[in-house]
């Protein structure tokens, strides 16, 4: 598992993804997200503005990222 840090408490998953170099633009999430390919905490997420906070934890295509 990957720690991704962020400076505020809460960040939407469309920008932790970039944040995390999970994509390289912000279309790239909108595809994921429609692939399925995207869990948080272990439930498939399909929104973009989905807020996360520290502790989360976001995988990708196999790699875990935690929101720290």
């Amino acid at each position: 598992m990957r720690e991704v840090s962020t400076r505020e408490g809460i960040i939407r998953l469309g920008q932790f993804l970039k944040l995390a170099d999970a994509v390289e633009v912000g279309s790239d999430v909108k595809l994921l997200l429609g692939e399925g390919s995207v869990l948080v905490n272990g439930e498939v997420e399909n929104r973009r503005g989905r807020q996360l906070m520290r502790g989360d934890i976001v995988s990708v295509r196999g790699e875990e990222l935690l929101v720290s």
